[in-house]
């Protein structure tokens, strides 16, 4: 798949900032996103348009996503990942046993859903971006989940790993810490907002980057990856 040719994304979901957040989030990383409110319109939505991949709430006016599932996957072979506001075995056991591709409980980080739509489209053919990313010396394998700075390996936390693929899948893009709590932490989190700062020192001191840094600061803006 060339570059230019973009995946078209369905978006169900009732709640409002959800669909704003993910329509805007995915958007940005390149997708064609489409966005409805209720089951029924995701069916109709969904016969006229032909999505590559299907996000779908379980919560749903008119027809909830169990049906809806059910619907799409008698008629076609796309791609689903459900949504649910409830962490609970059956209603995942009964998502999957639908023919969902994959299940992803609510409140989630923005870039957790990312992986999860990469790892979809792979499995099915559809996914053209690389697993491996590079910035200057420092290398990331969204697979493995190795990074290197050079040819020293650099162990990350999970939340590091994150912050670090957001920088290196976007370089020379500035991000403000609300940007970055949504993409990173989700649009859920409530907790203190200083945890950016702090992940980010911690990023810093894991790479060995020092002035002049890779991982720069913009003062009154938010960080950015680049040299100067």
């Amino acid at each position: 798949m060339s570059l230019s040719q973009k995946l078209r994304l369905l978006v169900v979901d009732d709640e409002p900032t959800i669909l704003e957040f993910l329509k805007t989030g995915l958007g940005y990383e390149g997708y064609e996103v489409m966005c409805c409110a209720d089951g029924l319109e995701a069916l109709r939505l969904a016969h006229e348009h032909k999505p590559d991949l299907i996000i779908l709430d379980v919560m749903l006016p008119r027809l909830d996503g169990f049906a809806v599932c059910k619907r799409l996957r008698a008629a076609s072979d796309v791609p689903i990942i459900m949504l649910t506001a409830r962490d609970e075995v059956p209603e995942r056991v009964t998502g999957l046993e639908l023919g969902a591709d994959d299940y992803l409980t609510k409140p989630f980080a923005f870039i957790e859903l990312l992986a999860r739509m990469r790892a979809v489209l792979r499995r099915r053919g559809l996914s053209a971006e690389s697993q491996a990313l590079r910035f200057a010396d420092i290398s990331l394998n969204r697979e493995t989940r190795e990074v290197r700075r050079g040819e020293r390996a650099v162990n990350l936390t999970p939340r590091e790993f994150e912050l670090l693929e957001l920088f290196m899948s976007h370089p020379r893009q500035v991000f403000g810490r609300e940007v970055i709590l949504n993409r990173v932490w989700g649009h859920d989190y409530d907790g203190d907002t200083n945890v950016v700062e702090v992940h980010i020192g911690h990023l810093r001191e894991k790479l060995s980057d020092r002035p002049p840094r890779l991982l720069q600061t913009v003062h009154g803006v938010g960080y950015v990856l680049r040299e100067d």
